[in-house]
């Protein structure tokens, strides 16, 4: 899956850093690392699927970043991210 752009919209930005102590830059940079991403359910459009990222940030963080993929245009939009659990992060591990 190649991602050209990244969006965050204002109120989702809002919600990562309040409710999930998340900067949208450790959000991009998770979607910028080659993260394992994983299929998570359909949109309501054909061909804007949710996705699920895990990775790290630059300053060693684990997050999952949850985000609508436009194929069309080749873009991320972020809908939510969050640390990983303890069993996400033992899956990441592995792999």
């Amino acid at each position: 899956m190649r991602i050209d752009y990244i969006i965050c919209p204002a109120n989702i930005e809002d919600k990562l850093t309040t409710k999930h102590n998340v900067q949208i830059t450790e959000a991009r940079q998770v979607l910028l690392s080659a993260p394992r991403i994983r299929f998570a359910e359909k949109g309501y459009t054909p061909g804007d699927d949710v996705y699920g990222a895990f990775g790290q940030t630059f300053g060693g963080r684990y997050l999952a970043v949850f985000f609508v993929y436009k194929s069309s245009t080749k873009t991320a939009i972020i809908i939510s991210a969050r640390n990983m659990s303890s069993a996400e992060k033992k899956r990441y591990g592995r792999k």
